[in-house]
């Protein structure tokens, strides 16, 4: 029985091109070629499957090219003809969600070819595209390569042979809507009072129907006397001093940056910079203030607008870091920043 054949998306720093400084090489085909996790892919295949072309591609270049990017790839994965198209895993990698995830997509609905792509299911790609594609949910970085693959490369043969494939629960993909009616060993009164038991013993159990989590926040009354408040300045835009001191990662962080701006009136280009890596650095590097507002507040500071700038600003980087970090940062430094008695924060992105 002849193999089935596989064509493999990758970006930049998968194929060993490199980081964020090559983010805008072109679309690139590769035909025989298995680079990177697609040697852990054929390692799971074993004799069922093969990759017979790698196409490469910059996160920039295709987000920023979407069109012609689109269009490039589609015509190579078009001339090999595959049986099914694998794009990642892209993990917590935004830009790289957004690619795999657009253009997997694209390949199932523009060539009638199957596709699917993994990556963590809080990465934008996964929200936009969860209802179009497959998408096996990963961990939230390449540390969990081994267990995506595993996750990505079963499905992957299913979906090429043609096989029923089951729920989410079952094949390790994100829940895109789709129910399917089924029967089950015991009928529902009975589940609903078994699940009931459990909760109230404050077991381990799963809900056949989970609800949706709306994340709301509740907006704070306003700040009624802004003359006499003190105000603080937090950002994810990743702002830090010259030279990343705390070595703040350029996405996905796994912590942020406490640092005191006590008389500085002006951010400069020679004193600070920006640690992210999710956008053109060259206009925030120029002139920080641009991100972190410290110039337009120190003068209402002297206006009187504003009671004062707090002497100390939080900072981090918001591309790819999981809502689970951000949340966990925010409670840490807010309890400092309610000792401090800061009565507002001005919170800032790029």
């Amino acid at each position: 029985m002849a193999k089935i054949k596989v064509v493999h998306y990758i970006n930049q720093f998968f194929a060993q091109i490199g980081g964020e400084e090559k983010a805008d090489y072109p679309a690139e085909l590769r035909v025989g070629e298995v680079v990177g996790p697609g040697m852990a892919f054929m390692a799971n295949f074993k004799d069922e499957a093969e990759i017979i072309a790698t196409i490469v591609c910059g996160d920039s270049y295709f987000n920023e090219n979407l069109d012609k990017a689109k269009a490039d790839v589609l015509a190579m994965v078009k001339e090999q003809n595959p049986d099914i198209f694998v794009a990642g895993p892209a993990f917590n990698a935004g830009r790289y969600g957004v690619a795999c995830a657009t253009i997997a997509a694209a390949v199932q609905e523009e060539l009638g070819i199957p596709a699917l792509t993994g990556m963590y299911i809080e990465n934008p790609g996964a929200d936009m595209f969860k209802d179009k594609v497959y998408i096996v949910s990963t961990k939230n970085s390449a540390a969990g390569m081994r267990d995506a693959v595993s996750k990505m490369a079963p499905l992957t043969l299913k979906i090429a042979k043609g096989e029923p494939i089951g729920a989410s629960a079952e094949e390790g993909y994100i829940p895109n809507g789709v129910r399917v009616n089924f029967f089950e060993k015991e009928r529902g009164s009975k589940r609903a009072v078994k699940m009931l038991i459990k909760k109230l013993n404050d077991k381990p159990y799963t809900t056949e129907y989970p609800m949706p989590d709306f994340d709301r926040v509740d907006p704070n009354p306003a700040v009624k006397d802004l003359a006499h408040a003190k105000i603080a300045l937090v950002t994810s835009g990743g702002i830090v001093p010259k030279g990343n001191p705390d070595h703040i990662e350029s996405s996905s962080a796994s912590h942020y940056g406490e640092y005191d701006i006590a008389g500085v009136m002006d951010l400069t280009e020679e004193t600070y910079e920006t640690a992210h890596g999710g956008y053109d650095p060259v206009y925030a590097n120029e002139d920080s203030d641009r991100v972190l507002p410290v110039d337009v507040l120190r003068d209402m500071e002297k206006e009187g607008i504003i009671g004062e700038l707090h002497h100390l600003f939080y900072t981090t980087t918001g591309n790819g870091t999981a809502v689970a970090s951000a949340k966990a940062f925010a409670a840490e430094f807010s309890a400092k920043l309610k000792a401090d008695g800061v009565d507002a924060v001005i919170l800032t992105s790029t």
